[in-house]
């Protein structure tokens, strides 16, 4: 087997890989597109990392036929450090132990760059290429997650709690519930590094978007007090859903937030409940979110209202 640079040349024989990947993924999760099974579309995927600046990557080739390939790109966002991205369309094994020998090449490059903190977003059902990555000192950071746009069936709700749609007088707590999310990510054992913004910032933000037809606003209320608000769209304004991670027609369930003081109470499952709701009343064929695995509310929650996993974001820096 020869590993070696991924090159243009590359391109069409890894694509077919990369249509064969998603198609064998869609057996467990056909919610998925199935335009990537077509090896057109793979190879346009595929095209459109490989011309991202500075992307990089390796191919291994046996008999004269490629038989794997990883392909990454840094983001320039400071939050991600000096970093590299394989994302949903950059990487197909036909064995995914010559994973570990492709992404062996392709780092020597990545953190002789100084690209030293290294993403990769993987097939969740995919085991023995996830287990590929764990050997290769990677650990799961993130969940992508996928389910059926029908309205679920509503738990008993504990007395006095309600969802409805947020009007203009909730603003000041919906603005206050904009900074619960990365308070709460930002603690152990989360530690996401993410910005805090500041309570003005929010209330200029709703008072611009609160009217917004893209987006539906649910709050949460107990005893007439608002303790949560969730927010669903069409996948479309997500920018973390991409490629081969997007599927056809599909509902997001983008944030939701409950203060602490309510948490525990089922108001966090009745704003995902309303969420789905609206997204099958909508005409959405399902519905996705995503979180982070050490936040350990959402990581529980959100399973439990169905919600299954399509991929895994793996997460390695290097030099600690």
């Amino acid at each position: 087997m020869e590993i070696r640079p991924f090159a243009a040349g590359d391109l069409t024989g890894c694509g077919a890989l990369l249509a064969e990947r998603h198609r064998r993924h869609r057996v467990t999760q056909p919610l998925l597109s199935p335009r990537f099974e077509a090896v057109e579309a793979a190879v346009a995927e595929l095209t459109a990392v490989f011309k991202t600046g500075d992307a990089s990557g390796a191919v291994a080739i046996r008999a004269g036929v490629p038989v794997g390939f990883v392909l990454g790109a840094p983001k320039t966002s400071p939050v991600w450090g000096p970093n590299i991205w394989v994302e949903a369309a950059g990487q197909a094994v036909t064995d995914a132990e010559v994973m570990r020998d492709l992404y062996a090449a392709a780092a020597t490059r990545w953190v002789d760059e100084g690209r030293t903190a290294h993403y990769v977003v993987v097939p969740a059902d995919d085991a023995d290429l996830v287990r590929a990555w764990f050997r290769l000192g990677f650990g799961q950071q993130h969940a992508h997650a996928i389910r059926p746009a029908e309205r679920p069936v509503v738990a008993s709700r504990a007395d006095g709690l309600s969802v409805r749609r947020a009007t203009r007088a909730d603003i000041p707590e919906l603005a206050r519930l904009d900074l619960e999310l990365p308070t709460h990510q930002g603690r152990s054992p989360t530690f996401s590094a993410g910005r805090v913004g500041t309570i003005e910032e929010s209330l200029a933000d709703w008072a611009d978007d609160i009217d917004n037809p893209d987006f539906a606003t649910f709050v949460a209320v107990r005893d007439g007090m608002v303790i949560g608000s969730a927010i669903g769209c069409a996948l479309e304004k997500s920018s973390s859903h991409l490629s081969l991670a997007r599927p056809d027609n599909a509902g997001f369930l983008g944030f939701a937030a409950v203060f602490p003081s309510a948490r525990g109470t089922g108001a966090g499952r009745a704003l995902g409940e309303a969420v789905i709701g609206w997204a099958a009343d909508s005409g959405f064929g399902s519905v996705v979110t995503d979180w982070r695995v050490t936040n350990l509310l959402s990581s529980r929650a959100w399973p439990r209202l169905g919600f299954t996993e399509t991929f895994l974001r793996l997460h390695r820096t290097i030099g600690y």
